[in-house]
């Protein structure tokens, strides 16, 4: 079997076409078709024989969204750049999930042969795709109701106030000098999955992780305390977890690309750095958001935050 046999049984048939030949039987500019493989997230391939049918079927999909005149070329291009991100982040998770539960074997005790790709495939395969398009739309429902809610309020639609949250581990990088790299796997997969789990009872969105750190959204302010104080809960105060910090800031922000951006972003994640162990640290706008029968706050020395000149955080926890 060739080096290729794994890539090969995942796409479900031998590669034959070239890119010219994609971009001829799709009716698609060759250097458009490269863009878009590209923007995908795929690897150049130049002139060797690398796609498939499947690659061919994609690429008329392309040219019926470009035609149809719904959107333009560079809005199907950022659409498709969030779609090559979103699955190549979720095919990394799922074989580097299943590589070991492979090659221990299948539950019934019974060495496996295959490689994770084609495990994945031949097990879960046609349920797991059902589970995608059932959580694609379900998403998309509650992007739109978000979406309607701020055209509600004449606003830009990519434009909105919002309590954004950063919370991360203390001492990560001198801690994963320090323990194995299994410890450490195992570490970040609970701390994501136990703050994703506290966002989301709380309303909110996780916006991405970054291993040590995660970036949430709440549409309320009190919804975002309550997440940050869920957070500390659930990481900083077992002993079998680090210390967290979680920095908190309100304001407009920009919704591009499933990310958001502006000054209460940076802001929440500078006011980490100057967060005491499993505390939560605001801006005064946060601050004079929050019900004061029901969190306590407590002005701290004025200090030089990086962006934002000297700044005057605010302690608080609930009252």
């Amino acid at each position: 079997m060739s080096d290729t046999a794994p890539e090969r049984a995942c796409l479900g048939e031998e590669p034959q076409l070239t890119a010219a030949e994609v971009a001829e039987r799709a009716g698609l500019p060759l250097d458009q078709t490269r863009r878009l493989f590209r923007t995908l997230g795929f690897a150049e391939h130049g002139d060797e024989r690398a796609y498939t049918a499947a690659d061919v079927a994609a690429m008329r999909l392309m040219t019926q969204i470009l035609e149809d005149g719904v959107v333009d070329l560079d809005v199907a291009l950022n659409v498709t750049r969030g779609v090559g991100i979103t699955m190549a982040r979720l095919a990394d998770w799922e074989v580097g999930e299943l590589v070991q539960h492979v090659a221990d074997g299948a539950p019934d005790g019974e060495p496996a042969d295959e490689d994770p790709g084609s495990w994945v495939l031949s097990r879960l395969g046609e349920r797991f795709e059902g589970l995608l398009l059932y959580a694609w739309r379900r998403h998309l429902a509650a992007a739109v109701a978000r979406m309607e809610s701020v055209r509600a309020l004449d606003d830009d639609p990519h434009t909105t106030d919002l309590s954004v949250g950063f919370a991360d581990i203390v001492g990560f990088t001198a801690l994963s000098n320090e323990v194995s790299r299994e410890r450490i796997g195992e570490l970040v997969e609970v701390f994501e999955a136990r703050c994703g789990d506290v966002i989301a009872r709380e309303q909110g969105r996780l916006i991405k992780s970054m291993g040590d750190a995660v970036l949430f959204v709440n549409d309320d302010p009190m919804a975002a305390f309550a997440t940050a104080e869920g957070i500390i809960n659930v990481i900083g105060r077992d002993p079998r977890m680090p210390d967290v910090r979680v920095g908190l800031a309100s304001g407009g922000v920009v919704l591009r690309m499933g990310d958001v951006f502006g000054p209460p972003v940076n802001l929440a994640a500078r006011l980490t750095q100057v967060a005491r162990r499993n505390r939560i640290i605001v801006d005064h706008a946060t601050a004079d958001l929050l019900p004061a029968d029901q969190v306590e706050s407590r002005p701290l020395p004025a200090r030089p935050v990086r962006g934002f000149g000297v700044v005057e955080p605010v302690a608080v926890r609930r009252a």
